[in-house]
């Protein structure tokens, strides 16, 4: 899903990428409901707000409400077992964007294509944070957790189709730009929360639910008029047809191809450095976990702040000279670097300053790595469903480093928990990203 940080970092493909065909921003007189209504800035603030309410109920587990529940259930264990559970919610999250978007786009329902998935997908993604709220075990917490990547991902695949479906081009850029940053405000906003309601597990997963439920019903009655789905617009879903979709050969285009490769290494290095942080203020930094979810809430801010700053600066600078690639080789170094940054902290003080790099980095990737991916397409026909095929690259690291993370964690060294290798690891993967990116030709 083409989104910010967010959007970009903990989420998979969006229903917006995936379907190429907008719908009209009004219908013909005489339908059998009211005109559709059409942009307005009202519309825009309603769709904003959505966007961080709704990333509110997914990402504050993530950033530390998992974290906090795996250390209550299997203190012993904990790195490990958080692995487990965010690997499968990783991969739900991974299938789902794509497949409930498709979905969306065939919906005939008299309620609209994204109003019912919005609702129910919100609905559903309530009931597993609810479930993860009362887990007493791995198992169940895990289960929790898969039920509410399925319903969330349902919920913002078909919610950022209202970008291509409602949104004229002519704001497309500025309005995109500030439903993806909410993913960033969210994350900061999430930390915070989950610091005031450590001492109720179910409070802690609840309560962004509550709000991302309050987030669908905004974006819904924003929606009223949506239209059913044309049923001769598209074929019938297929899912192998659906699976075939998302090969592109390399071989007959090999920029898309060493693009994909660039992207996936460098989200692997971004996955190895998001993932760990409570857990790495605990064990690393000495800190009890009321502080650590301190230290975790006020690093997302300045991470945030370094992320935005990047790339307002080298968005700016790409467009300024048409020279992209010197941008995500710049990016993506003081991401690496970040991350090393991160491998050596031992106070609190070096930990803040290596994820203020680390989101500076990140934020000047970001910034170019749509343009990027743009020049590499194959065909302009295709756009939408190659751009989804690329997110599969910011979307499977989510999954795959969680699987393969305890391997780094457990290698033995003086500390408990061997956080150097992990975020080592991390720093040569966003590395090996740029040495890929270069081989890009079509692109300067």
């Amino acid at each position: 899903m083409e989104r910010s940080f967010a959007d970009r970092q903990t989420s998979p493909v969006s229903a917006d990428q995936a379907t190429p065909e907008a719908v009209p921003t009004h219908r013909a007189a005489g339908s059998e409901s009211s005109q559709l209504p059409g942009y307005t800035t009202g519309f825009a603030i309603r769709l904003v707000a959505a966007q961080f309410l709704i990333s509110l109920a997914l990402f504050t587990p993530v950033t530390v409400s998992l974290s906090l529940r795996v250390s209550q259930i299997d203190p012993d264990g904990k790195a490990s077992s958080l692995s487990t559970v965010l690997a499968i919610g990783g991969f739900l999250a991974l299938i789902g964007g794509p497949l409930f978007g498709a979905l969306s786009d065939r919906t005939t329902s008299r309620f609209g294509r994204r109003r019912p998935w919005v609702a129910g997908g919100m609905a559903v993604g309530f009931v597993g944070l609810v479930v993860s709220g009362l887990a007493d075990n791995i198992a169940v917490l895990a289960c929790g957790w898969a039920i509410t990547q399925l319903g969330v991902n349902a919920a913002l695949a078909a919610m950022h189709a209202v970008l291509a479906d409602r949104v004229p081009d002519r704001v497309r850029g500025r309005i995109s730009g500030a439903v993806g940053m909410m993913t960033y405000v969210a994350m900061v906003v999430g930390a915070v929360l989950a610091r005031a309601l450590t001492g109720s597990s179910l409070l802690l997963f609840a309560l962004p639910g509550v709000l991302g439920l309050a987030g669908a019903a905004l974006i819904n009655t924003a929606l009223r008029g949506d239209p059913p789905a044309d049923k001769g617009a598209l074929p019938p879903f297929r899912i192998g047809s659906f699976l075939r979709s998302f090969w592109v050969s390399p071989r007959r285009h090999p920029d898309f191809a060493w693009n994909f490769v660039g992207r996936f290494l460098v989200f692997v290095g971004v996955s190895s450095a998001t993932g760990y942080q409570l857990y790495f203020a605990e064990d690393q930094l000495g800190q009890s976990t009321h502080e650590a979810t301190g230290t975790v809430a006020i690093g997302m801010t300045v991470m945030t702040i370094g992320a935005v700053f990047g790339s307002l600066f080298f968005g700016w600078l790409s467009d300024r000279t048409g020279r992209r690639k010197f941008c995500v080789y710049t990016g993506t170094a003081i991401l690496a670097a970040g991350i090393a940054g991160l491998a050596t902290a031992h106070s609190t003080g070096a930990f803040l300053a290596a994820i203020t790099v680390f989101g500076l980095g990140m934020g000047a990737y970001l910034a170019v790595d749509t343009a990027i991916a743009v020049k590499t397409l194959p065909r302009a026909e295709d756009a939408a469903k190659d751009l989804g095929v690329l997110n599969v690259a910011n979307a499977l690291p989510q999954s795959l480093v969680p699987a393969i993370a305890p391997l780094f964690l457990g290698i033995a060294s003086a500390d408990r928990t061997n956080y150097l290798a992990l975020y080592l690891f991390g720093a040569a993967a966003a590395a090996a990203g740029a040495v890929a990116l270069r081989f890009i030709r079509a692109v300067r």
